[in-house]
């Protein structure tokens, strides 16, 4: 009676600890020993009850290798998908894309940029500078659905040249504000782990994912 209770207990602490996450080979091997520790020998374990345990077993334990399997070349696919797009992406050194960004800057040449129009309508773009005051205000006109490209020459609304440095860009259209872009020259290409991707280190702007790349210039 004692070797039975204490088999008994190690099946429910077997089994206890299985509740809560899938039944390994470790804990199927225990519950299998345990049950023909304390099996009655006057009523021992049906043979084909325990061929059929045997089976389960066999069937577990191929599942679970085809699970490694599979996640092994996931993750080897996962790394070549990755080592590929960085690679194809480093054609973009030395060429400008258009990005999301809230500012430009400055120079001392021309700068260009865009607002994402969802609506058609007339479109204007404010260029502020670090203090808020408005130093150019640019009417695009009516614009289309889509990217509707800006350029700004450094001259603030009465023509004077304005200092080199970074400002601020809004744009608007039918009283709606506008997400903006900036365009810069790519310098250099990385990856930056899984919540990253792939990204561009684009000048003025610093790391942009790839995914954020609205137009190759």
């Amino acid at each position: 009676m004692t070797t039975i209770n204490t088999n008994n207990a190690a099946t429910s602490a077997t089994l206890g600890s299985t509740v809560s996450g899938s039944l390994s080979q470790a804990d199927f091997l225990k519950l299998m020993t345990a049950q023909l520790q304390a099996q009655d020998p006057t009523h021992p374990v049906d043979n084909t009850q325990f061929v059929s345990q045997m089976a389960q077993f066999s069937q577990l334990s191929n599942s679970q290798d085809l699970l490694t399997a599979v996640n092994g070349l996931t993750s080897s696919l996962n790394t070549s998908m990755q080592t590929s797009q960085v690679l194809g992406s480093a054609g973009l050194v030395n060429r400008q894309v258009m990005v999301p960004s809230t500012t430009l800057s400055y120079g001392g040449s021309k700068v260009t940029g865009a607002a994402s129009v969802g609506t058609a309508g007339d479109v204007t773009v404010k260029i502020t500078d670090a203090a808020g005051n408005v130093v150019r205000t640019m009417d695009l006109g009516n614009q289309n659905s889509g990217l509707a490209q800006f350029s700004w020459d450094g001259t603030d609304n009465s023509g004077h040249a304005a200092a080199t440095g970074t400002y601020n860009v809004t744009a608007t259209s039918n009283g709606s504000s506008l997400e903006t872009y900036a365009a810069g020259t790519v310098t250099a290409v990385g990856y930056g782990g899984n919540s990253v991707g792939t990204y561009l280190q684009v000048s003025g702007i610093g790391g942009v994912p790839l995914a954020q790349v609205a137009q190759i210039l």
